[in-house]
C-alpha cells in the first residue's frame, strides 16, 4: 500500500528561542509547570513563536465492526448509529462540551451498518456498512484499509484548507475496543490480557468471553506482519480513517488532541508508519479503559487530564483544551520581567 506523507522534524533552533521566551515571563522558572511544556510544543508545532489556535475542530469518526455479532459488547450494533444521530442533535456528551468550549463538531459516517440521513455536519464518507467479523476473516481488504487512510487524509485537509491548525479525532463504534485491544497486541507485543478491557461496561463472565473470542481470532490471523496488515486484519473504517488523519495532520503541521484508548491505537498504527507523527501530538486524557496507561507508557507520552473517562467521542479532548488556550495565552500575553519592571 503506497503511503507518501512527508513529516517535517520540528526545528531545535526554535526550541531554544521559544524556551528563552518562556523563561522571560514574570514568573519563577518553572513555575507555570506543565503549561510551559505545552506552550513550546505548541509553538515548535506550528514553527512559530506567536501560536494560535484557528477554528479547532473535533472530527468524530463512526463505524460498526462485523466482530459485534460474536457479542464482545455489552451493546448492540443499532447503538452506533442510533449514537450517531444523538451527536448530530447535539444530546451527546461531546456535543454538549464542544459547544461549551466553541469547539467545531462533524460527524464522519467512515462505515456505519445503516443509511444515515443527510444533515449539515455529517460528513459521508462510508467505504461499507461495517467491517467483516474478523473471527473468521480479516476486518477489511486491503484496498478499503487503504481507501479508509487516504479518506481520513482528505478530511482533514478540508478542514486546513478551511483555517483550521488544531484538530482531534473522536470515535464511535460497537466493537471498537475489541479491534483497538488486537491492534495494541500485535503492535506492542504486550500481552492480550494487558489490552482489553471492559469497553462499554462489561462484567467480569462477559469480559472473559471477549479476551476468548479476541485469542481465537489471534490464532485465525497467525502471520500478521506490520502496521497494515494488522489494521487490515484487525481494524475499523473508523480506526483506518484516523489513522490517515493523523498522518495529514502531522504533515500540514497541525496541532492533534489525542482522546482515548481507542483515538490512542489509531495513533499507534500511524507512528509506527511514522514515528514523527507524536511529535505533533497532545495526549489529553488517560481513560480508565484497561490498556490505556500501557499505551501511553508505549509513547513515553503523559497525559494532560486523568478524569477516569471512558467514553470516547473525542470528550477528553473538548475538557483539555481549556489548558492548550491558557499556554497559547500566556505565551503571547504575559509581560516579561523587562516589560513589568521586575527585577529577577
Amino acid at each position: 500500500m503506497p503511503l507518501d506523507f512527508v513529516i517535517t522534524p520540528q526545528s531545535s533552533a526554535l526550541s531554544a528561542t521559544l524556551q528563552s521566551k518562556i523563561d522571560q515571563k514574570t514568573k519563577p522558572l518553572g513555575a507555570l509547570g506543565r503549561l510551559e511544556a505545552l506552550a513550546l510544543q505548541i509553538g515548535l508545532c506550528q514553527n512559530t513563536l506567536t501560536p494560535s489556535l484557528n477554528k479547532p475542530c473535533i472530527l468524530i469518526f463512526a463505524g460498526d465492526h462485523g466482530i459485534a455479532e460474536s457479542g464482545v459488547s455489552a451493546y448492540p450494533q443499532t447503538v452506533t448509529a442510533q449514537m450517531v444521530a444523538n451527536f448530530l442533535s447535539g444530546g451527546a456528551a461531546i456535543s454538549v462540551l464542544a459547544r461549551q468550549h466553541q469547539l467545531e463538531l462533524l460527524i464522519v459516517d467512515a462505515g456505519v451498518n445503516a443509511d444515515l440521513e443527510a444533515h449539515p455536519r455529517l460528513i459521508a464518507a462510508k467505504i461499507g456498512n461495517g467491517t467483516q467479523n474478523f473471527l473468521t476473516r480479516p476486518a477489511m481488504s486491503a484496498e478499503d484499509c487503504e481507501k479508509a487512510l487516504r479518506a481520513g487524509a482528505e478530511l482533514v485537509l478540508q478542514q486546513h484548507d478551511n483555517g483550521c491548525n488544531c484538530i482531534g479525532f473522536g470515535e464511535m463504534g460497537i466493537g471498537n475496543t475489541s479491534s483497538a485491544a488486537l491492534l495494541m497486541h500485535c503492535l506492542t507485543a504486550l500481552p492480550l490480557a494487558q489490552c482489553a478491557g471492559r469497553g462499554t461496561g462489561l462484567n467480569d463472565g462477559q469480559l472473559q468471553h471477549k479476551l476468548n473470542i479476541l485469542q481465537q481470532a489471534l490464532k485465525r490471523h497467525p502471520d500478521i506482519t506490520g502496521p497494515l496488515a494488522a489494521l487490515a486484519a484487525f481494524g475499523g473504517f473508523e480506526i483506518a480513517m484516523m489513522v490517515g488523519a493523523y498522518l495529514k495532520a502531522a504533515e500540514l503541521g497541525m496541532l492533534i488532541m489525542v482522546d482515548g484508548f481507542i483515538a490512542g491505537t489509531a495513533l499507534l498504527v500511524a507512528c509506527k508508519l511514522y514515528p514523527q507523527v507524536l511529535d505533533y501530538c497532545v495526549f489529553s486524557h488517560v481513560s480508565s479503559e484497561h490498556g490505556h496507561q500501557a499505551l501511553l507508557d508505549h509513547f513515553n507520552a503523559r497525559a494532560l487530564l486523568n478524569l477516569d473517562l471512558r467514553l470516547g467521542e473525542g470528550s477528553g479532548i473538548a475538557l483539555a483544551f481549556p489548558l492548550l488556550q491558557s499556554a497559547i495565552l500566556f505565551l503571547n500575553e504575559m509581560a516579561t520581567f523587562a516589560e513589568a519592571g521586575v527585577d529577577h
